[in-house]
C-alpha cells in the first residue's frame, strides 16, 4: 500500500552539515530530527528552549506535522517537548524548531546533529459544524479528566 504525500524541504542556509530528518526503521512512524545549534546548548533542569533544525517544509493542504519527544530522551535524561504535539499546519513555511524542555535533575548537553524530537505527519480532515439544541447520550456523559480512576 502505498499512501505518499508530497513535502518539500529546504536546508537553511548555514546548515549543510545538519542531517535531514530520517526514520531510523523501515516501519517507523516518526522521522526523527536533528539540533542544528551553532554552539553546544546546555539544558538545566526546569529550563526550556527552542531548538532549530536548520530546515522549513512546504506540505500539501490537507496535512499536518507533529512534532513529539524521543522517548529515549525522555526516559534517560527526563528531555521532552513543551507543548506535545507541537502542530506545523500546513500553510507555515519558517525553520522547524523544537521546543524543549528539561525535566530530569541533571544539565543536558545538546550537541549540532544529536537527534532531539521526531516529526510525525498525520492527514487533517475537514470539518463542518452542525449545530443541534442537544448532544446525543452516551454512558460517559461528561466525564473527564480522571473520572474512570487513577
Amino acid at each position: 500500500m502505498n499512501l505518499s504525500h508530497y513535502v518539500q524541504i529546504n536546508k537553511l542556509p548555514g546548515n549543510e552539515d545538519v542531517k535531514l530528518p530520517e526514520k531510523m526503521s523501515r516501519l517507523a512512524s516518526g522521522y526523527d530530527l536533528y539540533a542544528a545549534v551553532e554552539e553546544d546548548v546546555v539544558l538545566q533542569p526546569g529550563e526550556r528552549k527552542l531548538i532549530p533544525t536548520g530546515f522549513a517544509i512546504a506540505m500539501p493542504e490537507g496535512l499536518e506535522a507533529q512534532i513529539r519527544p524521543r522517548s529515549g530522551l525522555a526516559l534517560k535524561h527526563g528531555i521532552t517537548c513543551l507543548n506535545t504535539p507541537g502542530t506545523i499546519d500546513a500553510d507555515y513555511r519558517g525553520e522547524i524548531r523544537v521546543l524543549l524542555i528539561n525535566l530530569g535533575d541533571a544539565p543536558f548537553k545538546i550537541v549540532r546533529n544529536e537527534r532531539i524530537a521526531q516529526m510525525v505527519f498525520q492527514i487533517v480532515p475537514q470539518v463542518e459544524w452542525e449545530f443541534v439544541e442537544e448532544l446525543s447520550e452516551t454512558v460517559r456523559g461528561e466525564g473527564g479528566f480522571g473520572h474512570t480512576g487513577k
